[in-house]
């Protein structure tokens, strides 16, 4: 186990991510949703993250309901606040917002204090819990000064309160959690799809300010959205159709693989969990069977003449670290 940042909260190197069990493109059934938890646990996963924006709430209350079986001291939850539901009237579905639930609420962009205290109380009632571990402000992209104005201020009175025992953000991009880290006192950011074997760009700067300032960071998107789990055309990347050249690239980095003996899966998952500011690699899955792949890649030993077969053909920046050279050592 991890701790994040400063906290005494702990994580394990693995985790799981509930978006997919919200319906998250398609429809995952009830019986599916938890035993792809209970293969979670199973596997030793002891931290599990979601949000109310995942499949308007359903997320929450599948993995609240699977983790009840579970003596709370025993597991670590993250939610994320900004995105506050209200019920709609609408009869259609959510599939433009990414899930195949029916439009039952609306979400509503909403950092104020007022709005996070109220959507972490929605968000406990939906999980059956009485507290969550961690608590991220979600996408503030478009609400930056929002953002750090009135929702961040909300999460650092929530924390001092002993409501919940760390707090952060997370967003897919690097930029913006930088300033966080710089500017703010969170124990943790959630980065998603920008600390991959096909973009480095948490590296320019998050990274390595988060390790100097000793806050944590969780890596989501490891496999920015399936391309690096399984690389062919139509394959998603960051939530739509890959582009031709990133494809190709990951055809690349498979063949690479697969002529050193792993998976391109194991290679992306070890590249995520080698750096020494991350706490943890966060996984989604749909299934058991998705779950105990995703653990037995993470656990799998990957040559170290992949990693210096990458650099030699320019598929991988030269001052990523990598799990050879990664180290133990607390940050300064």
């Amino acid at each position: 186990m991890n701790r994040l940042g400063r906290s005494g909260v702990q994580v394990s190197a693995l985790s799981f991510g509930a978006a997919a069990i919200g319906n998250l493109y398609t429809e995952v059934g009830e019986a599916q949703a938890h035993e792809a938890v209970e293969a979670a646990w199973q596997r030793g996963i002891r931290y599990f993250d979601t949000a109310p924006h995942y499949g308007l709430g359903l997320s929450e209350r599948r993995l609240g309901a699977a983790l009840r079986e579970h003596p709370r001291d025993r597991y670590t939850v993250s939610t994320k606040v900004g995105r506050r539901l209200e019920p709609s009237e609408g009869t259609g579905d959510d599939l433009a917002g990414g899930f195949a639930v029916p439009a039952t609420h609306r979400r509503v962009w909403d950092f104020s204090a007022d709005g996070v205290r109220r959507t972490l109380e929605a968000s406990l009632e939906r999980l059956g819990l009485d507290r969550v571990d961690v608590v991220y402000l979600h996408d503030p992209d478009e609400h930056a000064e929002w953002a750090f104005r009135e929702g961040y201020p909300a999460l650092e009175k929530l924390r001092s309160e002993g409501v919940v025992g760390a707090i952060g953000a997370g967003m897919n991009q690097a930029e913006m959690l930088t300033r966080f880290v710089r500017d703010t006192d969170v124990d943790v950011v959630l980065c998603a799809g920008r600390y991959t074997l096909l973009d480095q760009s948490a590296l320019t700067d998050l990274l390595p300010t988060a390790h100097e300032r000793g806050t944590s960071v969780v890596i989501g998107g490891a496999f920015n959205s399936g391309l690096l789990a399984d690389p062919k055309p139509g394959a998603r990347y960051n939530y739509t159709a890959a582009p031709s050249e990133l494809v190709e690239r990951a055809l690349r980095l498979k063949s690479v693989a697969h002529r050193h003996g792993t998976t391109l899966r194991a290679a992306a998952l070890a590249f995520c969990a080698a750096h020494p500011a991350v706490a943890s690699v966060l996984v989604g899955a749909r299934s058991a069977h998705e779950v105990r792949d995703c653990a037995h890649q993470f656990a799998a030993h990957v040559p170290d003449a992949f990693w210096q077969e990458l650099r030699a053909r320019n598929l991988l920046s030269a001052d990523a670290p990598v799990p050879a050279e990664a180290t133990s050592e607390e940050p300064s």
